[in-house]
Parts: structure tokens; sequence; C-alpha cells
């Protein structure tokens, strides 16, 4: 799921590192809604919640990972990611499940497409969605990526989250969990048009039926395996909403591992904040230990952490309880 991120150019593709270190040098420092940042870096320190009211399970979220994981490359039209659709969809059994299913026409070819659209219903008139992509690249030149972090930690998120979700009367919003597919780019370097069609599909069919203004917020998850976990600060996103999230970090005790660095990303959230939905990117886009991994076959398990899965699950379901009450 990672596409190039196009906030420093290209040169961002071979030396991800680098780039993002001069991005970061010449950022500034956001406000948030309830804590003071210094460099992206929250200071307030604000006692941990004492009942975050999840019981988010990070060992069994990791083995999700680590079964899409083995299921081998999943690029659009191979038979690893219709395995990965149905592993999806068996996991989400019971469950008021949507699926946006089309037809792309690529450079590469035509394409069959399915958007999973898991629904759980609330009290209050609204929804929030949580997304994730679940394709890896498409093959270039022979290469072959599993997308451990790139789309698999994300995805096995999501089936978590649904665990949390499944069964329980929500007295909030409804949150309708997004797989989105074909998310990945078509060419390498990153073509903007031969990418994220799964989101753009979804996000002007969603405006065309009316579900968009019912839409509160746009949670997108994206690289958050990340063993040296630090979630971006992105730009794009919408301000109030990362702050948001931020403080749901404060509130339980995890604010070392969010905002330390501050970049542009466009991700799966930009169909939707084209379209005037608010959007946040949680991406921790410094993955790569000095080598660049994303889009790469070092992109392995051996470098995420269930510990990171759960900091950022618990903090996500925490957004999520702050939006209930706004």
């Amino acid at each position: 799921m990672m596409r190039a991120y196009r906030f420093v150019g290209l040169t961002c593709l071979l030396a991800a590192l680098a780039c993002s270190k001069q991005k970061n040098a010449a950022a500034t420092s956001p406000q948030t809604v309830e804590a003071h940042l210094d460099s992206g870096r929250i200071e307030t320190q604000v006692p941990a919640n004492s009942d975050p009211g999840t019981s988010f399970n990070e060992i069994r979220a990791m083995r999700y990972l680590k079964e899409i994981v083995a299921f081998g490359p999943r690029p659009i039209g191979s038979e690893n990611h219709k395995k990965v659709e149905e592993y999806i969809l068996s996991h989400l059994k019971g469950d008021e499940v949507e699926e946006d299913a089309f037809t792309i026409d690529t450079s590469e070819g035509k394409f069959p497409v399915r958007n999973i659209i898991a629904k759980y219903p609330g009290t209050r008139d609204g929804i929030i969605v949580i997304a994730s992509h679940y394709d890896t690249n498409y093959p270039l030149r022979g290469t072959s990526y599993i997308g451990a972090n790139d789309g698999a930690s994300s995805s096995a998120l999501l089936l978590e989250i649904a665990n949390q979700l499944r069964g329980k009367k929500r007295d909030g919003y409804s949150v309708w969990l997004l797989w989105d597919d074909a998310e990945e780019s078509m060419k390498l370097p990153w073509v903007d048009a031969e990418s994220l069609y799964g989101v753009r599909h979804l996000a002007q069919k969603w405006q065309d039926d009316g579900t968009i203004k019912k839409i509160k917020a746009f949670l997108l998850e994206d690289m958050v395996g990340d063993a040296d976990l630090n979630i971006d600060r992105d730009t794009n996103s919408t301000p109030w909403l990362e702050d948001l999230v931020g403080q749901a970090a404060v509130r339980l005790g995890y604010q070392s591992h969010f905002f330390g660095r501050i970049n542009q990303v466009e991700d799966d959230h930009m169909p939707f904040i084209q379209r005037g939905v608010p959007s946040a990117d949680l991406i921790d886009f410094d993955y790569g230990y000095g080598n660049v991994f994303w889009h790469t076959p070092q992109d392995t398990v051996d470098k995420l952490s269930p510990k990171s899965l759960q900091i950022v699950g618990e903090v996500t379901l925490e957004t999520v309880r702050l939006l209930d009450k706004k």
C-alpha cells in the first residue's frame, strides 16, 4: 500500500529516510486540541485513560497480519489477491458487509477491483469510516512484494477492530470498516492516474448517492506495524481531526509514538479530502531503518511489532469515542 509519497518528489522513492529528514527539519509545529506541541512532539503529560474501553488483542492482530502475508504478493488480478479478499470476508461472516465491485482499464490491462465495507450501526446519525488498502504493488520489472507493513499491517488492524465492534450496540456514530482495493500504482515511479482506484471509485459513488454527506470522519490506517513506531502528522489531513488523534494518544499515554515528524502525504484519504470529508492519515512513513523497505522485498514481518498494532488500534478506537462525544 505504499505508493510513492509525493511530498518530496521522486528522490524520496530512492532515499526515503534522507528526504523525510529534510522535510521534517523545515516543518512547523501545529496546535493540538488539548495539548501543546513542540516540533510536533506532545509535551503536555496527561494520565493514561484508566478505562479505555477496549480489549484490543494485538496478538490476534499480529496473527491476522502473518496469515495475510503468508498468501504472498497480492497485486490486483492475481490468485493471491483473490485469496486475501476471501480471507477478509471469512472474518466478517455475520456482519453487514457491502462489496463495491467494478473493473478498471489500466496501462497493464483490465482488472477486477473489489472494495469491502463492513458496517456496524450506531445510534447517532452519521458515519465514521476507518480504511486500509489490502493489495500490493503490481509486479513490475519482475519485482515481488509481500507488503507486510504496507497493506497487511493495516488490513489486519481493521480485522481486530471489527472484533471490537461486532455484536455491540454503539451509542454513537455508525462505524464502517473499509478494505479498499487497487490502491497501488500500476507504474513505478508512482503515477497518480494509475493508483487509488478503489477509493476514487467509492468516494465518487458515495458522493453520487448522498452517503458522503453523512461521513463525519475518515480515518486511514497505513503502515502501522513498524516496530519503531512514530506516526506522522500529515499536513494534507484535516487539522482538527489530526488534533483529535493526538488527544487520543495523550489520553492513552502513547503520545511519544505520535507526531514526532510532520509530512505532507498523498494517500487513500485524498479523494475524501477533495470532497470535503474530514480525514486523517495514521501513517508511519519513516519505515526502513536507513533503507527503503516499503515497495521492496524487504518489507517483511520481522520488522514489525504487535505492540505497534496495539498502540494504533487503541488510539483509533479512542479517536472514535472522542468523535462520538463531539
